[in-house]
């Protein structure tokens, strides 16, 4: 039998998680004749108790697989782990949160089945908050700009891959990993399904300014080199135009000569070409910490302590 490993990063989802779990083991049993299941979790750091119950709740549920990490990592890097200890021929990710449609589990492994690489819920309106839908804009926006994809792209909280994509993204060993990327390094051979996106059980998105922007840079500085190139262009365009300005204050000088030179206007332009060359830097400067912190091999998570895994239940690893 195919067996199909559902991937999900938990923070902050005590109350959500099992209700979740309960949803994918009832859809599941409709064709256990054909399928074999795992729910692989890893808690991210929560400061709840969603670790203690995973772990109560998995002594009688084998098919749960727990890992809990040491700290805080990141959604992208728990859900590379999630990837990493799955062993399915297909491989569903989902939130920990009860939005993701799971009563349409099979319409969306269905492309998997006939040709598809990958395929992708699609939510005509999704249901969160103005400022999430509007990150979620600039996000794919951006996405079209410096990175290339398709304009059909569209990426979502649920989608569902085969093994060998999941082989090709565990390749990549960086801290700093970008679902939306490194699938789109491995294929574009992508299936849209359309459905509708529910509401959140309860409490609201982990997802504050910040951790968009973390998002947004990961994918920037680890899948395009557009936004130096976007600075070397503002470059060239500043120097033509600080020339250009040059050129029109010498003949102004010479036509009238009596002008005064304005002050606030040099200084004005000053403190413009310096924002801009800090700007520059400052982006250098995000690549090269990127690098620098990547050649000191900072690892993607660390793990502290796993249960359910055939080769080393309930192992715990030690500091």
């Amino acid at each position: 039998m195919k067996k199909i490993s559902f991937c999900i990063p938990c923070y902050r989802s005590a109350k959500t998680i099992i209700p979740v779990i309960e949803e994918i083991k009832n859809i599941m049993t409709t064709k256990l004749d054909e399928f074999e299941y795992e729910v692989i979790t890893v808690v991210d750091g929560s400061p709840d108790n969603v670790f203690e119950v995973l772990k109560t709740y998995a002594i009688n549920n084998k098919f749960v697989k727990v890992i809990n990490l040491s700290r805080n990592f990141s959604q992208a890097n728990a859900r590379m782990a999630t990837i990493k200890y799955a062993t399915g021929d297909y491989l569903v990710c989902l939130d920990d949160d009860g939005q993701c449609p799971i009563p349409h589990l099979w319409e969306l492994v269905d492309p998997l089945f006939h040709g598809k690489d990958v395929s992708i819920a699609n939510y005509p309106q999704k249901k969160q908050s103005l400022f999430k839908n509007f990150g979620s804009y600039v996000n794919r926006k951006m996405i079209h700009i410096l990175m290339d994809v398709p304009k059909n792209f569209k990426m979502s909280n649920f989608y569902a891959m085969k093994k060998f994509v999941r082989s090709q993204i565990l390749e990549y060993k960086n801290p700093y990993p970008y679902l939306t990327g490194l699938i789109l390094q491995v294929t574009n051979n992508i299936a849209y399904v359309d459905m509708e996106e529910r509401e959140r059980m309860e409490g609201n998105t982990g997802y504050t300014f910040s951790k968009l922007l973390a998002l947004w840079l990961n994918g920037y500085t680890a899948f395009s080199v557009k936004p130096l190139r976007i600075s070397s262009l503002v470059g060239v365009i500043c120097a033509i135009i600080g020339f250009i300005f040059g050129i029109v204050t010498v003949v102004r000088k010479l036509v009238v000569s009596n002008i005064s030179i304005g002050w606030s206007s040099t200084v004005s332009i000053m403190l413009f070409i310096g924002g801009l060359i800090m700007l520059m830097l400052g982006m250098i400067g995000e690549y090269i910490g990127r690098i620098y912190i990547s050649i000191n091999n900072s690892p993607q998570y660390v793990i502290k302590e796993k249960i359910n895994f055939d080769s080393d239940e309930n192992e715990k690893y030690d500091e």
